[in-house]
């Protein structure tokens, strides 16, 4: 069962609900099983828990509740925890690197660090570790998502490097089209349903319907090319400061 939802940050929330829309991007984690959790930390008997005070926290996955009871749980399977700390956003190396500063002592005594944040924050962590610790996820991340008002997820983009929102009313095929057409629907809709789940609404109805309210019918007719997946070959880097 996924660990998230509801949990959103007071601030965000608040005015998520005043304005009833969709507010705020993150990734959605779940957290690995305990007993994998134990499993790659055998013969790691001292660790430090890292947390994470934005994604992690409103997903219900590594906030201070979470990290307490994996403290908890640790300590219950034999574990010395040597401390914990939950940065605003450890995939920011400069927040990461202060509160490694200011645990200092507890992580000399530390043979493992475990973080309960997505993969971003993983790497991150490790990338800011100057002693060689063993550095362990305790969650699987999912994907990028949008939160509503109610706290609830929806995944609506793929990252893919080439947008073509501005011919789809604002709704992406690649991402909300499980097969991730790019001209029109395929032949298995149903009164307005996907052939994958008949619970969901046709990404390319929901096209139609936005741009036949916004008199730009015109755009569906225009035939986009296959998909340049040359632009999501990975690793990516963007290197901004010179």
């Amino acid at each position: 069962m996924l660990i998230m939802s509801l949990a959103c940050a007071r601030d965000q929330f608040t005015e998520c609900k005043k304005e009833g829309k969709l507010r705020g991007t993150m990734i959605v984690t779940k957290r690995k099983p305990l007993e994998e959790i134990t499993g790659f930390l055998k013969g790691q008997d001292k660790v430090f828990i890292v947390g994470c005070g934005e994604c992690s926290t409103t997903c219900h996955t590594g906030g201070e509740k979470e990290v307490v009871e994996m403290k908890q749980y640790l300590e219950s399977q034999g574990k010395k925890v040597t401390g914990w700390v939950i940065p605003n956003a450890p995939c920011i190396a400069a927040q990461t690197k202060t509160a490694f500063a200011q645990n200092m002592p507890a992580l000399k005594d530390t043979q493992a660090i475990l973080v309960m944040s997505c993969g971003l924050g993983v790497q991150s962590v490790k990338a800011c570790d100057r002693m060689g610790l063993e550095v362990l996820p305790a969650c699987d991340s999912l994907f990028g998502t949008l939160m509503d008002a109610k706290g609830n997820f929806h995944e609506v983009c793929s990252n893919c490097g080439e947008c073509v929102l501005d011919k789809t009313g604002c709704i992406c095929p690649i991402t909300r089209c499980p097969k991730g057409l790019l001209n029109g629907p395929c032949g298995g809709v149903i009164k307005g349903k996907c052939e994958v789940d008949r619970e969901r609404d046709c990404a390319w109805v929901l096209i139609y319907k936005e741009l036949e309210k916004k008199g730009q019918l015109d755009k569906i007719k225009e035939l986009s090319k296959p998909k340049d997946y040359s632009k999501t070959t990975k690793p990516h880097k963007m290197l901004v400061n010179g």
